[in-house]
């Protein structure tokens, strides 16, 4: 007795048991990717893009006709990638009863390895539904699902993330003035300082003649620019320690996480700020998780003979990752006496002081996870000088 062969699609028939939903958003369309319980392919359908209540009718009708096709309502489950649409979309839809949402990170989905692969919405929009349904499954490491913050979570970061927009603003508004003066020989001119006007009047071009009064006029209106942006630094900085302040006072038991993190001499405002809210406000289970979601984890290359490390992964967030080695390096100057200083310098002085910055970042990790563990279970880092916050 043969068994009759199976189509394709029958080895893969599961019992679905929900709708699931890909968005392929763009900023003109929003491609509408779903497999249906009793349904043997996917659909697509597109709605235009920000048109919130026709994503809501889509999945409604999906719904209806899986209701007439299998004689019962079905959940949808939908998935969409971290992008520039932030996570609005995903809020209104997991306000819906019958709606469970997920943002994935895109960089964590497998592709094929091919030089030149094809890649169109419809092929990612299938991709992700293949990708929700393994994850649902249960299958490991198939995809990394973003941990999406809360609506005050995530205005919070905003204050650390505007006053490094206005940081590099102003290098460019100072590189530019610098720039226009060394075109005509003038060297030593410092827009940053406060005396900028007045010395502005007293310059002379490299063959001593005085401003042309056009360059001098466009020196102005940067000088201007650069005040204006000065100002909203100082904003910033001054509605960053209100919400610290506030923060504090809210929670008398127990010490604001920034004021805890100000206690550690080296860490000032600014740095307590970055980590409190881009590093240490969330959920971490153990060293490895943390490491990894300041992109601060190992990368190793292993297969047969072949066995390297490839550096760190930087696939988290740059700006804890950016933040972790510019205090690594002031760890250096003002806990000297710490353990964790004097392990770096034990380890660079096996190669002769060479390789200082692999130990660095190396030494950004382990900071972190030392100050993971001082934040949210009290353990003080061994050698660490603590001063008034």
């Amino acid at each position: 007795m043969t068994a009759e062969p199976s189509s394709p699609l029958a080895a893969i028939r599961i019992d679905l048991g929900a709708i699931f939903v890909s968005l392929e958003l763009s900023k003109a369309t929003w491609l509408v990717t779903s497999l249906s319980p009793g349904s043997e392919k996917m659909s697509r359908h597109s709605v235009p893009g920000g048109d919130l209540p026709a994503l809501l009718a889509c999945l409604n009708l999906l719904r209806e006709k899986a209701q007439t096709r299998e004689g019962r309502l079905y959940p949808a489950v939908v998935i969409q990638e971290a992008g520039l649409d932030g996570f609005w979309i995903h809020r209104a839809l997991a306000a819906e009863s019958w709606i469970t949402s997920h943002v994935v990170d895109a960089a964590s989905i497998a592709v094929s390895r091919r030089l030149r692969r094809a890649k169109t919405d419809r092929i990612d929009g299938e991709a992700l539904v293949r990708t929700l349904m393994a994850w649902m499954r249960g299958e490991p490491r198939v995809c990394s699902m973003v941990r999406v913050p809360t609506v005050d979570d995530e205005d919070r970061r905003r204050i650390g993330r505007e006053r490094k927009a206005l940081i590099e603003e102003r290098k460019r508004h100072v590189n530019r003035i610098k720039g226009l003066l060394f075109s005509i020989g003038v060297r030593g001119y410092e827009p940053a300082r406060r005396d900028r006007r007045e010395r502005l009047e007293e310059l002379r071009t490299g063959d001593g003649r005085p401003l042309p009064a056009h360059l001098k006029a466009q020196l102005c209106r940067e000088l201007d620019r650069l005040a204006l942006v000065d100002e909203q630094i100082k904003a910033v900085e001054t509605e960053r320690d209100a919400l610290s302040a506030d923060a504090q006072s809210v929670e008398v038991d127990r010490p604001a996480l920034q004021t805890t993190l100000r206690a550690i001499k080296g860490i000032g405002a600014e740095l307590a700020n970055t980590l409190a809210s881009d590093g240490l406000f969330r959920q971490f289970d153990n060293r490895r998780q943390i490491a990894a979601y300041a992109g601060l984890a190992p990368s190793p290359w292993r297969s047969g003979s072949i066995d390297r490390e490839q550096g760190v992964s930087k696939a988290g967030n740059p700006r804890l990752r950016t933040m972790m080695i510019q205090l690594a390096w002031l760890w250096l100057r003002h806990q000297s006496e710490s353990a964790l200083t004097r392990w770096f310098h034990e380890r660079i002085s096996h190669s002769g002081g060479r390789g200082k910055k692999v130990a660095i970042v190396a030494l950004a990790r382990k900071l972190l996870v030392a100050l993971w563990k001082y934040a949210t279970s009290g353990v003080v880092i061994e050698g660490a000088v603590m001063t008034k916050a």
